[in-house]
């Protein structure tokens, strides 16, 4: 058999998994429900070991061996044979949001599971593995050990924010069906010194290995389950006067009706449409971690195909086939399902901008949006009129020919008054200056406004015919306004605008351009053909050439590699499940039949024509059903109680982990964009607010586009499959099977959650290129003295060793003994009259006398001045004498 064995970031904490390898077809994973300290898994494995060894005594012939490390599990497939186990083997650090660190899968293995001796070989599944392999999980999948990544920032944070009351009666149901026999061993005697801590259930729509992990999901513990996402992370630091604000952009391709280009167009028949991505942009505070105390923002937009039935058929080999509208839908029965879902997730007003052309010789794109509106005249009839579906045409392309109009700032005009519709999350209050000086465009602001701060209900659903070129430049121009907004709500600009050509936008422009190409080449098999430049019309010559490399690569990857990608995308997600006596994948002449599941058994229950949203949703509008505290999102919510100063829950160890030798070379918060660095000007002098137009000439980087610049400052952040492995990963050693990993070399070894798959990670980042980092002179105007000696390298090692020992003791007795005084050692008292304002007076732990005395007598002595010495230090310097010389 396997085992499994995961760990906590600080190695004192165990899980095991036994995996059964005598069955050909089934899979039997056992969970012992138990958490070992360091000392009981080595011993555990020790008698394992031994047990297994083919003579007693005989070293040689180890009875258990490593056979690969990991950071977590993806999940388990079967093909037509046994069993395979998907791990991940090598990640990288992408962001970082309150000090959870968000991931990206550099590589991973597959595994079968079962022996040799029991395998029963089966012809067609080294095709299917093929298949399988064909989605390329090192190209843009992400996970968290720690942060929900299939919701949003402000769903996570309302959740934080349920009452107490309701989280102790949560506990007290859920203590009896606790799924470990020792979890909640000693909190009953702790009294109120108990932490609550919260875990949702992931939104499956936008989490890919729901399937993978079907399998094992009822028999092992919640901490083996890690979910990714598919889509794009990326992250860059904005300066301001040296103070670090975070700009985060995660984009979530959903799971349900996922494919390619000309594969996959219009919605199925539950409502989930093609090529839809949710886009977060997140920005916070850097200089303040926690969720509770640091100032977050967030907002949120969508992008999916026209939800219609409609097709595009490819076989006539033309660059844009005609558009057929497969199924008549009188009753919009389809648009319903999906605006229901938007709804449910998003609250109102739901705002459609359509971006497809309403102009054309031959009636082409037109078709959508006639029928589109049809569709939202007919559901808007039951809904109340505050909460009706907001439908904005604009013909795009036909503005873009145009000499006479500014396609931007028409699109600024429409951005504006989207985002004071939806608002946007902030988790506090109006700072008091806002309310002094009030801004006039603040107070037209939507959304809900609480006690806590700002929530967003709505939210804008942009669309063109393929939601790629035109979409993506709508979205970042929703963004730039919304970002405006967001720096104004955390009182960092004095008024909500931005101007084109500010480092902060040039910086947030670089994002949405990265995120723009990772998402084509997933859906279109190209990057992006028109860019913002383009629409600004300040692109330079070389870019038309790029534009026609980009349209020629799309069609090719159309007409030729887009079957093969759909056919490995229905095989990962369990859209089709290979069976014996049935026709394989690649016998199949269309998966039509595996995504619109009406055609194979007729639903039982009909949605009503008239009354077509789920029962509860208009009840709480603006607000979205799913933030909601009611019975029905509680059974989604799982409550634990903690121990205030359990490692689990302490986010300064996760993040800063102080019992880990690290190095300034390896730190992802140096390695990332930053506004600074990458776009600031480099002659010392001129103004450095990210917040000043500079013109073209004098930018760190030129508007036009230096292509040896841009390709050196966006090489740490590019997360397309070509991405270089970073150099630190390829050594790390670690332990996820057949070993503990509790060795003299795995001493370091961490992971980022309380019970994940175990592993050393000396570092997470690439490390930064020296053609990419100016001189500390040119930046700071300080020169920094020389790397240390190896001495003094040599020494700072063994001083972390010491505390990573200290760190690895079970401190479960002292950790947790109720005279515990370190509630004493800290009092923050507030300076500020306001609330609202988190700044705090620190009053340092009193000192004894004894210890001040010791303290003037070392200081004395380092001056020269040496006290006399009394009868007792004669009395211990003799019995130092005696014992070392006699």
């Amino acid at each position: 058999r396997y085992f499994l064995v995961g760990s906590n970031p600080a190695e004192t904490k165990y899980r095991v998994l036994k995996i059964d390898r005598t069955e050909p077809k089934d899979l039997v994973v056992i969970d012992d429900k138990h958490v070992y300290t360091q000392q009981e898994v080595r011993e555990l494995l020790g008698r394992l070991d031994l047990g297994n060894r083919t003579k007693m005594g005989q070293k040689g012939s180890s009875g258990l061996s490593r056979a690969v490390s990991a950071f977590g599990i993806v999940g388990f497939v079967r093909f037509l044979e046994g069993y395979y186990i998907v791990l991940i083997t090598k990640r990288r650090k992408m962001a970082d949001i309150g000090g959870h660190a968000i991931y990206k899968i550099e590589d991973t293995n597959m595994i079968y599971i079962p022996n040799d001796s029991v395998r029963v070989s089966h012809p067609d599944e080294a095709r299917y593995l093929r298949i399988f392999q064909n989605v390329d999980l090192s190209s843009n999948f992400y996970f968290s050990y720690s942060y929900d990544l299939s919701h949003s920032l402000q769903y996570n944070l309302t959740v934080l924010r349920m009452p107490l009351e309701i989280l102790k009666t949560e506990t007290s149901q859920t203590r009896q069906e606790s799924f470990d026999i020792f979890e909640d061993e000693g909190l009953s005697t702790q009294g109120g010194s108990g932490v609550f801590g919260i875990c949702s259930k992931p939104y499956k729509k936008y989490v890919w290995n729901a399937k993978l992990l079907e399998a094992v999901k009822s028999a092992v513990h919640r901490d083996w389950l890690l979910y990714i996402i598919h889509g794009f992370c990326g992250q860059s630091k904005l300066l301001i006067y040296g103070r670090p604000i975070y700009v985060t952009l995660i984009a979530r391709r959903s799971s349900k009706f996922a494919g390619t280009r000309f594969l996959k167009r219009g919605a199925n028949c539950e409502g989930d449409v093609a090529n839809e991505v949710e886009t977060e942009q997140i920005l916070y505070d850097a200089s303040v971690m926690s969720f509770s105390a640091g100032s977050y923002s967030s907002y949120v937009q969508v992008r999916g195909s026209v939800p219609l039935y409609w097709s595009q058929d490819i076989s006539t080999m033309m660059p844009k086939p005609p558009i057929t509208l497969d199924q008549g839908d009188p009753y919009a029965h389809v648009a319903a399902l999906h605006f229901d879902q938007m709804l449910q997730r998003f609250g109102s007003p739901i705002i459609i901008l359509n971006l497809v052309k309403e102009r054309e010789k031959r009636k082409h794109e037109r078709i959508l949006s006639e029928e589109l509106v049809a569709a939202v005249t007919y559901l808007n009839q039951f809904l109340p009129p505050e909460h009706a579906i907001i439908y904005i045409p604009w013909d795009m392309a036909k503005y873009t020919k145009s000499k006479l109009c500014n396609v931007l700032d028409r699109l600024n005009v429409i951005a504006e008054s989207v985002v004071k519709k939806t608002g946007f999350f902030v988790n506090r209050p109006d700072s008091y200056c806002s309310i002094l000086r009030p801004d006039e465009k603040w107070n037209e602001l939507g959304g809900c406004v609480v006690s806590t701060g700002r929530l967003q209900t709505g939210v804008l659903r942009t669309n063109c015919v393929d939601c790629l070129d035109r979409t993506n430049t709508a979205q970042f121009m929703v963004g730039k306004c919304a970002l405006a907004y967001q720096l104004y709500s955390l009182g960092l600009i004095d008024k909500p605008n931005l101007q084109f050509d500010t480092d902060a936008v040039r910086l947030f422009e670089e994002l949405y351009e990265d995120h723009g190409d990772t998402l084509s080449l997933q859906y279109g098999g190209s990057q992006l053909v028109h860019r913002v430049k383009t629409y600004r019309k300040i692109a330079p010559w070389t870019q038309h050439s790029k534009d026609i490399m980009q349209t020629l690569s799309r069609y090719y990857s159309n007409a030729f590699s887009d079957a093969d990608r759909q056919d490995s995308i229905n095989l990962f997600l369990g859209v089709f499940k290979p069976t014996e006596g049935k026709p394989h994948l690649w016998e199949l002449p269309t998966d039509f039949y595996l995504h619109h599941k009406n055609t194979l058994s007729l639903s039982q229950t009909r949605q009503s024509y008239t009354y077509w949203w789920t029962t509860g949703v208009l009840k709480h509008l603006p607000l979205p059903f799913d933030e909601v505290t009611c019975a029905e999102n509680r059974r989604k919510l799982t409550v634990k109680k903690f121990h205030k100063y359990e490692e689990e829950i302490d986010i300064h160890n996760e993040f800063f982990r102080p019992y880990e030798l690290s190095s300034f070379d390896e730190t992802f918060c140096l390695a990332m964009t930053n506004s600074t660095r990458d776009f600031m000007p480099k002659n010392v002098g001129i103004d450095p607010s990210p917040f000043t137009v500079r013109k073209p000439d004098e930018t760190g980087k030129s508007v036009l586009g230096n292509k040896n610049n841009r390709e050196e400052t966006v090489l740490q952040r590019k997360t397309a499959a070509s991405a270089p492995p970073p150099p630190s990963e390829e050594a790390v050693s670690s332990s996820s099977e057949d070993d503990s990993g509790t060795d003299k070399e795995d001493e370091g070894a961490v992971s980022q959650r309380s019970t994940p798959v175990k592993v050393t990670d000396t570092g997470d980042n690439t490390k930064i290129t020296e053609n990419v980092v100016q001189a500390t002179k040119d930046v700071y105007g300080v020169n920094l003295s020389d790397i240390p000696s190896e001495d003094d390298l040599a020494i700072y090692a063994r001083f972390v060793q010491l505390g990573q020992s200290q760190h690895k003791q079970d401190k479960g007795s002292q950790q947790f003994c109720s005279k515990c005084p370190l509630d004493k050692v800290i009092n923050l008292i507030p300076i500020s009259s306001f609330s609202q304002d988190n700044i705090y007076e620190v009053q340092p732990p009193r000192a004894d006398r004894k210890s001040i005395e010791i303290f003037h007598a070392h200081i004395q002595a380092g001056r020269g001045n040496m006290q006399p010495l009394g009868r007792d230090d004669f009395l211990m310097y003799r019995e130092y004498i005696r014992n070392r010389y006699m």
